[in-house]
């Protein structure tokens, strides 16, 4: 696998951390509030089911960090199964929540895909 194609999945990775952290830590802190676009309100009111979700985002983390331990060959299945899991998320949300997810989630998943299926 192509340096590059390691690289990206070890960003999306990265990021997939920062989610958790934003949705099960943050999401009613200054911080979380600002990233989403949250009242005070609905972030108190909507915190359980944020912190479910950052911890989907922590399984999608987990999954292509795994990936990426196991290597260009071994990995390689592993990567593409959590990179399709990351894009169907990243499509979904991005059609059901906000077009932000298509640019933030959805695109950065697809690239890695190509890079993945291209090496």
């Amino acid at each position: 696998m192509s340096t590059i194609a390691t690289i990206v999945i070890a960003i999306i990775a990265l990021m997939h951390v920062w989610f958790l952290v934003l949705e099960m830590f943050l999401w009613d802190k200054p911080t979380g509030r600002r990233a989403f676009g949250l009242t005070a309100e609905f972030a108190t009111q909507s915190k359980v089911l944020a912190a479910n979700q950052g911890l989907y985002n922590g399984f999608l983390a987990a999954g292509l960090i795994w990936g990426l331990l196991l290597g260009n060959v071994e990995g390689t299945h592993v990567k593409l199964f959590f990179l399709s899991c990351v894009l169907i998320a990243g499509l979904y949300g991005g059609f059901t929540a906000t077009r932000k997810v298509l640019w933030i989630q959805a695109l950065p998943a697809a690239i890695g895909l190509a890079l993945v299926l291209l090496s």
